[in-house]
């Protein structure tokens, strides 16, 4: 068999050449810009020209601190396409952080949205590897930057010429990119990704028995291009020939669905708070959409949302799994056929599932050192290995925290069916410890945002005298909807074991959530720990 490497260049040239008028449309302040994949080729020569001119080596990191827009996806390719490195940043990430991971990346070069700078005036004395930054924006304001001198990028790309030509043997194993995690405790960890995994989890993204992508389909990224390759689909989406739509800065649910429906999206990823917020703008203001699928992933989706979505919005919903440290995609939701007899109920059950692993990776559940069975009751943290599952974090000692004879902890526990379905049950940190029993948080959180007047839940474990941990329910209601403590606990009462059921109700205006929108359990947790102790609701 031919020896030829596996990276970007295949994906880019193979785009170039097979889909050259296909479209790229992105959101912008003024309206919108739309080119074709001929004219986004073009610019990322240019780029990648230009970031040779100005010196930048194979191995260096260029770091991004943009929205979801078309300037952003040309440095996807434009990067690594010369050996370099992309390294996104997590723009909603403290001021600490963002300085913690710039300067262990070792960044070279920022590029940074117009909107964007005054994130880098904290810090603008603080980055010793960074010699140039780059402003993105039609015409900004190069004088605001408070880090100099600045480049204005369209500038930059009209200065460079388009006949660059790319190494087609660039190193499989090379460097392709970095993402930080989003650390709840110390700093964040940085994940490298080389051009041989993002080869393949692009592959992995266009199989029937994942998300299918092809170039019938327009795709709309709505998780964002700083988080976890904004899981794939810039890759993915190019290579297979889909128009691609980029909802540009800060949009909201009804951005999202105006948009959604005006180009035609047949695809859109974001995270369950995201598409829980995509349901209150429908449920208001009811839209025509093309999705063949709602993709979800990031924390578990409650059956609830996916049971809106299917029979009221008729939108098909997939639910999908993985992490920073997956490229992300590890385990995808389809209904096995063979299972297609089963009652509807049943059915939404088992799609409500994390799903059936990706093929190409492997998959273990282990507690306390012992390999736990398939039977769907046994819980155990998820193993993965894989050719786009990272190996260790970088340069970082936590690795062997992590990482255990070649295969990567998750700190998530799951469950396992006889079919291979994964079950999330919670996150290590996240489990209810309540009198040497697991209760989990995530089944909690399911069955309360299935309550008719719920908009989102949050269950966190506090201490308790006794029982070491119970559960405490915090939860935000629908708008004009109402709902006593009572009615909330009688409803999780008919589902769960009484030892099961939180000790109060807290109802909040909203949860606080992450920088990726996941809900932020730690803040609860911190808040409210001796909340059962010093109240009266200590249970016996």
């Amino acid at each position: 068999m031919m020896q030829t490497p596996l990276n970007l260049f295949s994906l880019f040239d193979y785009s170039q050449r097979m889909y050259p008028n296909k479209e790229i449309v992105t959101r912008t302040v003024a309206g919108s810009h739309r080119y074709s994949y001929r004219e986004f080729g073009q610019r990322v020569r240019q780029l990648s020209a230009g970031l040779q001119q100005l010196g930048l080596k194979p191995g260096e990191r260029v770091g991004t601190l943009a929205w979801n827009d078309y300037r952003h996806l040309e440095i996807y390719f434009g990067v690594p396409l010369i050996g370099s490195v992309l390294h996104t940043i997590n723009l909603r990430l403290s001021t600490e952080h963002i300085l913690y991971i710039v300067n262990h990346a070792e960044d070279r070069v920022l590029c940074v949205d117009e909107t964007l700078l005054p994130l880098l005036e904290p810090i603008k004395d603080q980055l010793p590897s960074v010699h140039t930054i780059i402003v993105l924006g039609d015409n900004p304001d190069l004088s605001k930057s408070p880090i100099q001198p600045a480049i204005g990028y369209e500038d930059f790309l009209r200065q460079q010429t388009s006949d660059i030509i790319y190494d087609p043997n660039l190193p499989e194993d090379s460097m392709l990119g970095m993402c930080y995690t989003s650390a709840t405790t110390g700093n964040p960890k940085g994940v490298a990704y080389s051009h041989r995994g993002i080869y393949l989890h692009s592959m992995a993204m266009g199989l029937a028995n994942t998300s299918g992508l092809s170039e019938n389909d327009t795709v709309m990224p709505i998780v964002p291009m700083f988080h976890a390759n904004a899981w794939g689909l810039p890759f993915s989406s190019l290579w297979f020939g889909a128009n691609i739509v980029l909802p540009g800065p800060a949009p909201t649910p009804k951005i999202l669905v105006d948009l959604m429906a005006k180009e035609h999206v047949t695809v859109a990823a974001g995270v369950p708070t995201i598409w829980l917020g995509v349901a209150r703008v429908l449920e208001a203001e009811p839209t025509q959409l093309s999705l063949r699928m709602a993709l979800c992933g990031g924390s578990a989706a409650p059956v609830a949302l996916i049971r809106t979505f299917e029979n009221v919005f008729k939108v098909p919903f997939a639910h999908a799994y993985g992490m920073t440290e997956t490229s992300p995609l590890a385990s995808f939701s389809r209904l096995k056929s063979g299972l297609a007899a089963l009652d509807a109920e049943e059915r939404l059950t088992i799609r409500a599932t994390q799903g059936l692993l990706v093929p190409g990776l492997y998959v273990r559940l282990v507690r306390n050192g012992e390999e736990m069975p398939w039977d769907g009751e046994s819980m155990g943290e998820l193993w993965l290995r894989g050719p786009w599952v990272a190996d260790e974090y970088y340069k970082d000692d936590r690795t062997q925290e992590s990482f255990q004879d070649g295969w990567l902890k998750s700190g998530d526990v799951a469950t396992i069916d006889r079919e291979g379905y994964i079950r999330l049950v919670d996150r290590t940190k996240d489990l209810v410890k309540s009198g040497g029993e697991w209760i989990s948080s995530v089944d909690l959180e399911n069955a309360l945002m299935a309550h008719p007047s719920i908009f989102e839940a949050s269950v966190v474990g506090v201490a308790h005298p006794k029982w070491d941990e119970r559960p405490l329910a915090f939860v935000v209601l629908k708008e004009g909807k109402r709902a006593t403590k009572e009615d909330i606990l009688d409803h999780l009462s008919q589902s769960f074991a009484k030892w099961w059921v939180p000790d109060d109700v807290i109802f909040l205006e909203e949860i606080p959530k992450t920088t990726v929108g996941k809900f932020m359990k730690r803040e609860l947790r911190d808040r409210y720990h001796d909340y059962l102790m010093s109240s009266n609701q200590v249970t016996e």
